[in-house]
């Protein structure tokens, strides 16, 4: 499906020191969007700040990336006369930079081909120190994959794989987030081969109605729209999310009491993307071709509501199939895809999931991948990003 995510590689990056002062210091991380073009530079003037403490400034900058909660307040004073010279976090930093610079993904950060100047992106200069600090136990060969990650995306010539590059139906050009050795694939993958979609079949009568609850609420007095149309394509193609679940992770105020099977189900996997939700597509439109740029993710519809005789499809690749209630379809959108509702008078409605690819990564590549996702969300917020996902995959 059309879906639309915050970059991770930027043309610009704030310091801690100029984060807006309505962004709380720490934030609860979690799975964010995915890749793509790079993010506006802020640039230009504004009023000047006061001038605040670089070691005040680093010790939230690593409180905010660990995902540390906030210290508490020590009153108790140092002794006047005492110098310091450099602060702990300072050698911390340095410490970790040059023992994460020895291993594959350092290594992988020094192959950049703006490694070592003034258009480094220092985000990802300080990537490998802080996952070897997130997970120290990590070994250079369990990393091999999230380190042909990293370099793919900071040097987006490196030639990709064969097994896209030769394949007619995966445009490689729009790649944007790719790993390299998961192994072949296919435009759809047998759902059985997940627990996520049987589940989700034997759960259909029990989410249909969380869905009409859902609507339900909305369609009380006061109650908020949360259909969106996240990107321009979706919106001109008649195809509205009800979103539970943005950049990976739950939405403040959303009545998950209202679906609470729907919303355990969907917690059961790494959830992945800018939005997770139930998909409306109205009749007579659909979503025009295209390809997701991501790899390492696999996407997962059911459906909810179809029209009669099945009158919706999805292409992918050469292939197509249709929806019907209670099935699943799990597909890769590497290749190009494109859906159509045809009946006159009948919407069709899917949930919608993207997620990482539990059959071909790791469980630490994937929470490695999440702690990447989710430093950058944190990181854009800092760059006073209001709106990402002003990009297509």
């Amino acid at each position: 499906g059309a879906v639309t995510v915050f970059p991770l590689v930027a043309d610009s990056f704030v310091h801690t020191s100029h984060v807006p002062s309505h962004l709380p210091t720490t934030t609860a991380l979690a799975a964010g969007g995915g890749f793509g073009a790079a993010a506006s530079s802020s640039k230009g003037g504004g009023k000047k700040k006061k001038k605040t403490s670089t070691r005040k400034t680093k010790g939230n900058l690593l409180q905010t990336l660990n995902d540390e909660p906030k210290a508490k307040a020590n009153k108790s004073k140092k002794p006047r006369g005492t110098t310091y010279n450099r602060s702990e976090q300072d050698l911390l930093l340095e410490e970790l930079a040059e023992a994460s610079s020895k291993g594959v993904l350092g290594q992988a950060v020094a192959c950049s081909p703006t490694h070592g100047t003034p258009e480094a992106d220092p985000f990802w200069e300080l990537v490998p120190s802080l996952i070897a600090s997130k997970f120290p136990s990590a070994t250079d060969k369990q990393l091999e994959r999230v380190a042909s990650m990293i370099r793919h995306t900071l040097d987006p010539n490196l030639p990709l794989e064969d097994s896209i590059i030769n394949d007619e139906w995966r445009p490689h050009d729009e790649i944007h987030a790719y790993m390299d050795g998961l192994g072949s694939t296919k435009p759809f993958w047998d759902p059985q081969q997940l627990e996520l979609c049987q589940r989700l079949s034997e759960n259909i009568d029990v989410i249909s109605k969380e869905y009409e609850a859902l609507l339900e609420d909305m369609n009380q007095p006061g109650g908020k729209d949360r259909f969106q149309s996240v990107t321009s394509m979706n919106y001109e193609a008649g195809w509205r999310t009800l979103v539970l679940f943005y950049n990976g992770h739950r939405i403040d105020g959303f009545p998950y009491h209202l679906a609470p099977v729907t919303t355990e189900i969907m917690e059961s996997v790494p959830i992945a993307g800018r939005i997770a939700g139930f998909n409306r597509q109205q009749p007579q439109t659909g979503i025009p071709l295209h390809s997701d740029g991501n790899n390492m993710w696999l996407t997962c519809q059911m459906g909810i509501k179809v029209p009669k005789n099945n009158a919706a499809y999805i292409r992918v690749g050469p292939e197509t199939q249709r929806w019907a209630r209670g099935e699943c379809l799990l597909y890769d959108t590497t290749y190009e895809h494109e859906t159509f509702n045809e009946s006159e008078d009948e919407e069709r409605v899917v949930l919608h999931i993207d997620f990482f690819n539990t059959l071909r990564m790791t469980a630490l590549e994937i929470a490695i991948m999440q702690y990447i996702y989710a430093l950058r969300e944190e990181f854009m917020k800092a760059e006073g990003v209001a709106k990402v996902g002003a990009q297509v995959l």
